[in-house]
């Protein structure tokens, strides 16, 4: 009954075109950054050699977060970067923050060991100690959440990418998984990022030292996640009530974490309602949340331009090459696909008149890992967020939003968004889409059994 009386005015809010409001998150605090400040780096080749450089010249502080620090050749190089320096700079305070869960186990789909934590002990019993890496548990199972914090924050530079560190992303033995990578020079803005990982995890009881002997157990350590997964709904980063001066932009860092009350997700949709013209979304997994779909169509009725990057299936982090065997985990890249056909047989009108470009990115067998937005010529987010479900619920997520009434990054904007197109192709057509028919007959089984119960629908949040 309350759905019949709600009706006619949710059908109204769907028709009818927006009102114009003041630009979208005007009324954030944030950083004055000089815009000579912020560079973008081209390619994995460039971040890893800045992220080295960066390291070798450090004197005060190295605060590195990411979901992993892999055991392989890309992961040790790093590490071995990191005691250098620390031997180097004795004062130097080094601080490594990974995903407790991810760190304590192997590969998806290879033999049981004891992950990347072993590397770091290994480390730390063969060169000592100075560099300290934490474990933080977001939840008490990595299925329902990890630490997606981005950022590398050494002495007052951020180096910000959605990357992890190992082989791959760091384009160690040829073939290379490709993010977004941005430097920006700013103390102030340093100091925040650091300063939020050193008093909030440091200082809880839930994250524990890796590299040393004895470590505790996830059973262990459960009410004190829990407590830490509360206060952190509750945190954010301290920004000030800055001044925009000629040549600054403002950039402000922002916090995601829950379902409810989570300050990036509220950011990012009321940046996308505020759209005028054009809009370009970066996402590796077609799997946009319900909330960023329907605004997407509504920005469509209005009229706006919209671009939406996605890997191809072939490109995407879970691809098995032909030949190979095929384990379950492999079924997502199709899962995705399916629901990019279902996105573009929906708006096939707006994709055949050009309003609508689905770009597909493919360069041999290299993969695609890039997240954020660009908004009119003014507005670009960079983030680690997948703009997917578990990323808007489960996971802990961060982001810099930068606003440029100016437009003094506008060039730099489009020389990335050009350099990502150059192997990229525009999806024509959602029959342009390799069939389900065609899928391998594993797939084709799995997929059948997961629509029959709607099992799908859980795991789009999930994975």
């Amino acid at each position: 009954m309350n759905k019949l009386i709600t009706a006619p005015g949710r059908l109204a809010r769907r028709m009818l075109p927006f009102r114009r409001r003041p630009r979208a998150g005007a009324e954030l605090p944030f950083f004055a950054v000089p815009a000579d400040a912020i560079s973008v780096l081209p390619d994995p080749a460039a971040f890893r050699q800045e992220l080295l450089r960066l390291i070798a010249q450090a004197s005060r502080r190295i605060v590195i977060v990411t979901l992993y620090l892999q055991d392989d050749d890309g992961g040790r190089e790093v590490l071995d970067a990191l005691y250098a320096a620390k031997a180097r700079q004795p004062a130097l305070q080094v601080s490594v923050f990974v995903d407790w869960h991810r760190a304590q186990r192997g590969l998806i789909g290879k033999q049981k060991s004891e992950g990347n934590a072993g590397m770091y002990r290994e480390y730390t019993a063969r060169l000592g100690p100075g560099v300290d890496i934490y474990g933080v548990p977001v939840q008490n199972r990595e299925l329902f959440g990890v630490l997606h914090l981005k950022g590398f924050v050494i002495d007052d530079a951020v180096l910000y990418s959605g990357a992890s560190l190992n082989d791959v992303y760091l384009v160690r033995h040829g073939r290379y998984r490709l993010d977004r990578y941005h430097l920006l020079q700013h103390g102030g803005l340093a100091d925040a990022m650091a300063g939020f990982v050193k008093q909030h995890f440091i200082g809880s009881d839930a994250v524990q030292r890796l590299n040393v002997a004895e470590v505790p157990s996830t059973k262990s350590l459960q009410p004190a996640i829990r407590e830490f997964r509360q206060e952190l709904q509750r945190l954010s980063y301290e920004v000030p009530q800055a001044t925009l001066a000629s040549g600054e932009v403002a950039v402000t860092p922002l916090l995601g974490f829950g379902r409810s009350d989570n300050t990036l997700n509220e950011v990012l949709l009321d940046l996308l309602r505020g759209t005028r013209e054009r809009l370009i979304v970066l996402t590796p997994y077609f799997n946009l949340p319900r909330q960023v779909r329907v605004l997407l169509g509504q920005l469509l009725r209005r009229g706006c331009r919209i671009d939406i990057m996605v890997g191809d299936k072939s490109a995407n982090d879970f691809y098995i090459p032909p030949g190979q065997p095929f384990k379950t985990i492999g079924l997502l890249r199709y899962l995705y696909e399916n629901n990019l056909r279902r996105f573009v047989r929906a708006h096939r009108r707006q994709v055949d008149s050009g309003q609508l470009n689905l770009h597909l990115w493919r360069d041999g067998d290299n993969s695609y890992h890039l997240k954020g937005l660009f908004i009119d010529d003014d507005v670009a987010v960079l983030t680690g967020n997948n703009l997917n479900p578990r990323a808007w619920s489960l996971d802990l997520e961060n982001g810099l939003v930068l606003r440029d009434p100016a437009h003094l990054l506008r060039a730099k904007h489009e020389a990335e968004w050009a350099a990502l197109r150059r192997h990229a192709t525009r999806l024509a057509d959602y029959r342009a889409l390799e069939s389900p028919r065609r899928y391998p007959a594993e797939v084709r089984k799995l997929l059948r059994r997961l629509n029959r119960v709607r099992l799908d629908r859980l795991v789009n949040r999930l994975l």
